[in-house]
């Protein structure tokens, strides 16, 4: 069965991935399963013991150490639970009644690249657990999972908004026109007006790419503006989406041109950084 799979962490982030996690689920007709990924790094404790310590002291301390490691453990154990029993409350305060929980030990991109067959949609915030607070700084895990899972991916900003538009940054390669074809046929944008833009140089060949998307998708119903712009990548399609009032924007992971550098190098970051809408990450 695939899910759309909402991905708990503590941060206060959680309450608009559980919302847009929630939101997701009821556009797709899909059960939800709610994600907690304990990694192995938090449970650990420090037992550097050095220093001249009596044998009979170290191999006490080292009893100790053991013993707060498994306390330490369970602890996290029962808070991983409690975030998904608190993450599953509101959820279902949303009216999504097939909710699921799981947790798990290890990284969250190696948990979703084992559970890759069951996903449907991995929904993440942007920023993490780690990073709570910090503004501009964008989860740590999250560029490692962009890069690993290749399943479509919604990474949400802190706050929630319903969408009511989305934007396609589209480049005409295989995966932008694999993305079309995705956005033609789910019922995760199904009435949405939909805004393809392509940032490349204004040429016969580029307009006809963006015609032919624009056809495709007015074929399945959706409402379609075509905009082609040069420029700096980042920056023209962040001030195309602030002007026109866009509530999420669909990019390609990879593709074969400037966006395609664009998304798989440092700029990727800066653009999610600068993010404050939820943006869908096709793969």
């Amino acid at each position: 069965m695939s899910y759309v799979i909402g991905c708990i962490d503590g941060a206060t982030a959680n309450t608009a991935v559980c919302e847009y996690s929630a939101w997701a689920a009821k556009q797709l007709t899909a059960p939800l399963m709610l994600l907690h990924v304990l990694e192995d790094s938090t449970l650990e404790a420090s037992t550097d013991i050095t220093g001249n310590i009596g044998l009979g002291t170290r191999e006490h301390l080292l009893e100790q150490l053991a013993l707060l490691d498994e306390e330490r453990a369970k602890l996290a154990l029962k808070h991983g639970h409690m975030l998904l029993e608190q993450a599953e409350e509101k959820v279902r305060n949303t009216g999504v009644t097939d909710v699921h929980q799981r947790q798990r030990h290890g990284e969250l991109a190696d948990t979703l690249l084992d559970m890759e067959m069951d996903v449907r949609l991995a929904v993440l915030g942007l920023h993490g657990e780690d990073s709570v607070n910090q503004m501009h700084k964008v989860g740590s895990h999250l560029e490692t999972v962009i890069r690993t899972v290749h399943r479509p991916l919604l990474l949400t900003p802190d706050e929630f908004q319903e969408p009511k538009s989305a934007m396609l940054a589209y480049d005409g390669s295989a995966t932008t026109k694999k993305g079309i074809e995705l956005l033609a046929k789910s019922p995760m944008f199904k009435g949405m007006p939909v805004h393809l833009v392509m940032i490349d140089a204004e040429t016969a060949d580029n307009q006809e790419r963006l015609d032919w998307a624009a056809e495709h998708l007015r074929a399945a119903g959706h409402e379609v503006e075509t905009k082609l712009l040069a420029g700096d990548v980042e920056e023209s399609l962040h001030k195309y989406q602030t002007e026109n009032s866009i509530d999420i924007m669909v990019m390609g992971a990879f593709g074969h041109s400037r966006i395609r550098q664009f998304l798989v190098g440092s700029t990727t970051m800066r653009m999610l950084q600068e993010s404050t809408t939820p943006v869908l990450v096709l793969r």
